[in-house]
């Protein structure tokens, strides 16, 4: 009998090992990482449950030496296989505590038109969202947690964010510039160039990982809002996006013309004692950290998207009034306090009073407050320059593609006492339900918190796949009609509602006239 065991040993071992074996290359087989082969070369990324995740991908070659201040150039390729696991940097800009709250990474560097993808578990034919990150022009990453596709993809859409360039590396013009571009060259809006290079690329690489590139909506905030209308008046992006939303960022303003931006430009670069005839070498012969610092973290007002008459040719409201816009549907909102970062920004609350001149005393009837009141500046503001412009624009839209018209004012439950309402951005967190990192910034989210997050971001993802809102937390929500003058109020009773603060919106309008309030 041991003869026999003893005979028995090296076949069990062969056994033994042929598991293991088999167990290894199991093993490797699951922790192949998901690779793609897009036109540049095989991205490789990683998988986050259910979803592949694609980040730091270039669109775009690096806007460096040379290439600073033009547009665009085609991204290289690579050879072999480019690990896409890890974020790229943010572009250079003057990021602020608040930005690098939650465990963003202060890293960043001019070497930054990269973009991210996240893509469902057996991807093929989804419709795509393409997100235009806010930071007034001059902060922000579509890097950021809080922009974080994985819950949208999981959903059943492709999710992509993206970088460009920003403050006075990404909205900047000088003579000397202007000199050296030929006649049909773009001159100075490069963060607009390279938003339009990324949407480029998305046409040529999203259906390798599973997105329909004729279904691609746009959708941004705060700047990338304004960057966002700025696309839809431009014939370049034709072609580009079927759909976009805009979120708290419709601008009725008429930007800066080429001369007064290259006013601003010699300012700049006095700031760093170039003098105002240098040539173009010598402006780009300063680091960037140097442009930035000149710039310094307030410079937004100077670094906004203005008209070169080359790619933005007319104040992109203008193209609406005029039937020029692109076509498309759109979904578009604002919150109730916006007027939250109008006044961290330094705006006078005296700007409410100005806005009306010898209508104060119809503006204090209908907002029902005296102009002294603190609160009839956060009221104004907020409308004047978020609230009415969105309805202007679903009005100004009604007779082409349909357009959806929302109101945002949810406050996390734990926040609500004492608050003024939504304020400016908050909406994000739950478009894109990441509640988790919200909460590890901010402080405890409720059930009902995370619910809503799932039922506003479903809203989202309905509009991005079928053109329509069509969800469950707002089931009545259709196009916007000026007679009928509805819209989604999303809040702790999300609801249809008509006429919404009709007389003070009304009268905010009649005034605009597309001057600064």
């Amino acid at each position: 009998m041991g003869a026999t065991m003893n005979k028995g040993r090296p076949f069990g071992l062969i056994i033994m090992l042929a598991c293991l074996q088999a167990c290894a290359l199991g093993m490797a087989a699951v922790a192949q990482p998901p690779q793609v082969q897009i036109s540049q070369g095989v991205i490789a990324g990683k998988t986050i449950g259910e979803v592949d995740a694609f980040f730091n991908m270039p669109f775009a070659a690096a806007p460096v030496g040379e290439l600073r201040w033009r547009p665009p150039a085609v991204a290289p390729g690579w050879e072999g296989v480019r690990d896409g696991t890890q974020m790229g940097p943010a572009c250079s800009q003057p990021l602020r505590p608040a930005v690098v709250a939650g465990g963003v990474a202060n890293v960043q560097s001019e070497d930054c038109l990269q973009l991210n993808v996240w893509r469902p578990e057996g991807a093929s034919g989804l419709a795509v969202m393409v997100w235009i990150h806010g930071g007034a022009h001059v902060i922000g990453s579509g890097t950021f947690p809080i922009f974080d596709g994985t819950e949208l993809a999981r959903q059943g859409v492709i999710v992509v964010t993206i970088n460009y360039r920003l403050g006075p590396l990404g909205y900047f013009a000088h003579p000397a510039l202007t000199d050296e571009a030929t006649t049909d060259t773009p001159l100075g809006n490069f963060g607009l160039m390279d938003q339009l290079a990324a949407l480029r690329w998305v046409q040529q690489n999203i259906a390798a990982f599973g997105g329909d590139p004729a279904q691609v909506t746009v959708f941004g905030e705060s700047a990338g809002a304004v960057s966002t209308m700025a696309l839809l008046s431009m014939p370049e992006a034709s072609g580009l996006f079927s759909a976009a939303i805009v979120q708290s960022g419709v601008n009725l303003l008429t930007p800066r013309t080429l001369p007064e931006q290259e006013a601003l430009g010699i300012a700049a670069a006095g700031a760093l004692a170039i003098a105002p005839d240098a040539s173009a070498d010598i402006l780009r012969a300063a680091s960037a950290d140097d442009w930035v610092k000149a710039a310094g973290p307030r410079s937004s007002g100077a670094v906004n998207p203005f008209i070169d008459g080359r790619l933005l040719r007319e104040a992109p409201s203008r193209a609406f009034e005029d039937g020029g816009a692109l076509d498309v549907p759109l979904l578009v909102g604002a919150n109730s306090n916006e007027a939250s970062v109008l006044l961290a920004m330094g705006i006078s609350p005296q700007l409410a009073v100005a806005y009306f001149g010898d209508q104060l005393a119809e503006a204090e009837a209908a907002y029902g407050l005296e102009a002294s009141d603190p609160e009839f500046a956060r009221q104004v503001l907020g409308d004047a320059w978020f609230v009415a412009p969105a309805r202007w624009l679903a009005d100004a839209t009604q007779d082409g593609a349909p357009s959806y018209l929302y109101h945002f004012d949810y406050v996390a439950e734990k926040r609500r006492t004492n608050s003024a309402g939504a304020a400016h951005g908050s909406e994000i967190t739950y478009v894109f339900d990441t509640v988790d990192y919200f909460e590890s910034v901010v402080g405890e989210m409720t059930e009902a918190d995370r619910r809503f997050a799932e039922g506003m971001s479903a809203c989202w993802v309905s509009f991005a796949k079928t053109h329509k809102p069509d969800c469950e937390l707002v089931p009545a929500w259709g196009p916007y009609d000026t007679e009928r003058d509805e819209l989604a109020l999303f809040g702790p009773e999300t609801r249809v509602i008509p006429g919404f603060r009709k007389t003070m919106l009304d009268l905010i309008l009649a005034r605009y006239e597309h001057q600064a309030p």
